[in-house]
């Protein structure tokens, strides 16, 4: 898949695309054919950089609603022959999931193309989830034919089937066929989910990996032939070795730490580090400049999953290091830091955004610390994270972190981010945003209402609402 090319912040498809909360504004003060093309645009063309955890679709669908949008173009979109060509997940996923939206919504054309395309789409199975949590009884057992000729009445096909059924998302359309009468539906549900019952009872009886009574040399021996194969198990092959470890193994598992193959050398870090051993910090450091990027890597990883005051002192001293133990370190200390590290995140926060842009790895640690440590001096770097960044998850945080650093979020963020993406980030406005603005007190009637809307934001609305339902 091709990275999404985002549109600048300042235009209205930049700001759909990124989810903001004044993306709906606009789109419903700008003239209804631009903000359709743009909403399309979206929709047709995934913009989210992590498409598997950003949400886009609700948001997308109440826009629709907003414009009175019509289908057409999602329509073309998913029967074009690219669908044929094309049959990634990530091609149709954000239109289906629009269209599910909109059926819950009462939109009875979203339904029909939801059905249409579970009838004949290749992303069949998105459709056939969407449809089992908004469609009803008699529509999902009208697609249990077109559904089932899918797979052909071969061993072949019948296996393919029962891997259809153990790895469906929502099971209730494969329950509703079960119950069929006719041998060549319900007959072939049935056992198709008999044997995926099967399959799962023999990955169950067939475990890989250690053994009780494996030696430290055997675990290790087991990670570095994991790695040649192209496995990473530092972290599991790191738990047996707790379980196997005695005091007398300590002397050759710091051996390996310092110079071991790889796979092993870096179980023994991550073993080290679990169990807080006091040459684990100046083993770290001498990994993190090893030739080997595996090396280095778990060098970092291994200390990121310390907690103890020891790391965090450390961290201190390696903040200013120009490399991934440098950046792990400010990592560290916005996590676990106490407020005497504030300039050193504060600092680690400026130089992330100056040198790789408002979309840096670092910045979800980053701006988490700004807002955890209360720092006030970071609410401008936080502001042009929230307004930039493509990552509706870092905008949910740069909103969280201004929410506890900005005197002035109150007033102007948090009303835009009651529409914006991601529920997490409408919870935080509906805590904060101040209601002497006539269209908050709206906003916050309108998600107290809306069925679809989150349980945690209808929470958050209703405690800034008195008994007769009146914002105060």
């Amino acid at each position: 898949m091709f990275e999404p090319v985002i549109a600048p912040s300042g235009t209205l498809l930049g700001l759909l695309q990124r989810g903001r909360g004044d993306g709906t504004l606009h789109a419903l003060a700008a003239p209804r054919p631009e903000a359709l093309a743009a909403l399309n645009h979206c929709v047709l063309s995934d913009p989210r950089h992590d498409w598997q955890v950003e949400n886009r679709s609700l948001y997308y669908a109440r826009l629709y609603l907003d414009l009175d949008g019509g289908l057409e173009e999602i329509e073309r979109h998913l029967f074009d022959v690219e669908d044929v060509l094309d049959t990634e997940e990530n091609r149709t996923g954000l239109a289906l999931a629009v269209l599910g939206h909109l059926a819950s919504y009462g939109r009875d054309d979203a339904l029909m193309l939801l059905r249409t395309y579970a009838r004949t789409g290749a992303n069949w199975t998105w459709a056939l989830d969407e449809l089992a949590l908004r469609d009803d009884d008699k529509g999902l057992r009208s697609l249990a034919g077109p559904v089932l000729s899918r797979f052909a009445a071969t061993p072949e096909g019948d296996a393919e089937l029962a891997a259809a059924v153990r790895d469906a998302f929502e099971p209730r359309p494969w329950r509703l066929w079960a119950e069929d009468p006719r041998e060549s539906v319900g007959g072939r549900v049935r056992a198709a989910q008999e044997q995926g019952s099967f399959d799962r009872w023999q990955r169950q009886m067939r475990p890989s990996g250690p053994r009780p009574g494996w030696s430290v040399a055997a675990v290790f021996e087991w990670a570095q032939q994991g790695l040649e194969r192209g496995s990473v198990l530092h972290v599991p092959a790191a738990r047996c070795l707790t379980a196997v470890a005695g005091p007398e193994d300590r002397s050759t598992i710091l051996q390996v730490a310092r110079d071991g193959a790889d796979g092993a050398r870096c179980t023994a870090l991550h073993y080290l580090a679990e169990s807080r051993d006091p040459a684990v910090l100046d083993l770290i450091e001498a990994a993190a400049d090893s030739p080997s990027p595996t090396v280095a890597e778990a060098a970092v990883a291994a200390f990121e999953r310390m907690c103890g005051p020891e790391a965090v002192d450390r961290a201190r001293g390696w903040v200013h290091r120009p490399d991934a133990l440098g950046a792990s370190a400010a990592g560290v200390l916005s996590c676990r830091g106490g407020a005497q590290d504030a300039p050193l995140v504060l600092g680690a926060l400026r130089e992330s955004v100056r040198s790789d842009g408002p979309d840096a790895p670092l910045l979800w640690t980053l701006v988490d610390g700004a807002g955890r440590l209360g720092i006030c001096a970071a609410a401008p770097v936080l502001r042009h994270i929230y307004r930039e960044t493509a990552s509706s998850h870092l905008r949910q945080r740069a909103a969280g972190a201004l929410a506890a650093t900005d005197p002035s979020f109150a007033s102007g963020f948090a009303v835009e981010c009651l529409w914006d993406c991601e529920e997490t980030t409408r919870e935080v406005a509906a805590r904060h945003a101040e209601t002497g603005d006539a269209r908050v007190v709206e906003r916050l009637r309108r998600l107290a209402a809306d069925p679809a809307e989150e349980a945690e934001v209808q929470t958050a609305v209703r405690s800034r609402m008195g008994p007769d339902t009146t914002a105060v």
